[in-house]
């Protein structure tokens, strides 16, 4: 099966980017190399190409009683311009993707959705709208996406747009011209970093792209590839659908209760989320520092005493921290503070520690 092109496809090439297939799309996963891409987002400003997101807009009278019977979070307590992250959930409790809700108004939402889950969310939103009055549409081929990330973010968009961009607070969003092009312009991200995530028709992709790239050449801006951007949301603990969250893995147990509010009325799990809360997690979440030399990778089984507890979610070094770190899924009654465990690396036990503050925050 041929590969999804997102429209830099060509700007990527011409930058020397390494390519790869990245659910089913053709994206850079480097460009100079992850580490030094990395470390750029954290003390200056990355550019990521994020075009192959998914977007589907749920609109119709009944759009906000739909959307809240359809996921975990609250979505009545977002204003026109709020955004939303949430999880949504099968009845058992599984987790069948986590993504953004952007409302426009009461009856006009727009869900930014993990890509390789578009097609699969889109089927199980429409499966369920059937006593709903709204209409759903799959308009990802109308979006472009830039995500402009770091401590110099705003000073470099600022030079592209006229809106004052102090406005845009965390988890809002407005829309303006960027460089003469009209945007959707949202205060989001995913690494740890404050920076905007822009949103406009796939034509001016190209044009956006190489401008922002030439306004922020001397805030040291570079065009960040996949790579960077899982160590970044890593190093910051931000989950990653197929890692620390998926149909066999709960919100409650990857650690994001805040976002299931089991005090509404109704929605999709909310039975079997409550059960696990009532009778106690079985599986949490956990980070890892490794104190052995060794770097944890997804999948690697987790045991205590020669007994298997669990698996690793997510690990590599994390270049802020200077360690090489993990996130492990283990037995509840493992997941103490500062015990030791071992990280089973191709056949060989491995020491890590529990070390829930180990994870990067933006001072």
């Amino acid at each position: 099966m041929e590969l999804k092109k997102t429209p830099l496809f060509d700007e990527h090439r011409l930058a020397g980017a390494k390519m790869i297939d990245f659910g089913g799309w053709e994206m850079p996963v480097q460009y100079v190399g992850v580490l030094d891409e990395h470390r750029n987002v954290r003390s200056n400003a990355g550019l990521f190409d994020v075009s192959h997101m998914g977007e589907i807009e749920v609109k119709g009278k009944d759009a906000l009683d739909f959307l809240q019977y359809m996921v975990t979070n609250d979505v009545t307590k977002i204003q026109d311009n709020q955004i939303l992250y949430t999880p949504m959930c099968s009845p058992d409790g599984g987790v069948i993707d986590d993504f953004l809700i952007y409302r426009f108004n009461q009856e006009h939402f727009l869900l930014v959705v993990n890509a390789s889950n578009t097609e699969k969310d889109f089927a199980w939103l429409q499966e369920n709208s059937k006593h709903y009055e709204v209409r759903l549409e799959n308009n990802s081929d109308e979006y472009a996406l830039l995500a402009l990330q770091g401590p110099k973010a705003q000073k470099i968009l600022q030079k592209l747009t006229s809106l004052d961009l102090n406005e845009i607070k965390p988890y809002w969003f407005k829309h303006w011209e960027v460089d003469e092009v009209v945007c959707m312009i949202s205060r989001t991200g995913y690494t740890g970093e404050d920076g905007f995530e822009i949103y406009f028709s796939p034509q001016y992709a190209v044009q956006l792209w190489k401008k922002i790239l030439e306004v922020g050449a001397e805030e040291g801006i570079q065009p960040i590839g996949l790579g960077a951007r899982d160590t970044l949301r890593f190093e910051a603990k931000l989950p990653l659908y197929g890692n620390e969250l998926g149909p066999e893995i709960t919100p409650l147990e990857a650690g994001l209760g805040f976002f299931v509010k089991l005090e509404k009325e109704n929605f999709i799990g909310k039975e079997a989320l409550q059960k696990q809360k009532e009778d106690g997690l079985p599986r949490k979440l956990v980070g890892l520092e490794m104190i052995e030399r060794g770097i944890a990778r997804s999948q690697y089984p987790i045991q205590s005493e020669g007994k298997e507890i669990g698996f690793v979610t997510s690990g590599s070094f994390a270049p802020t921290l200077n360690k090489n770190i993990a996130l492990g899924l283990i037995a509840t009654e493992y997941a103490e503070e500062g015990k030791t465990l071992d990280i089973m690396i191709r056949g060989k036990a491995v020491k890590a520690q529990i070390n829930k503050s180990l994870f990067y925050k933006r001072k």
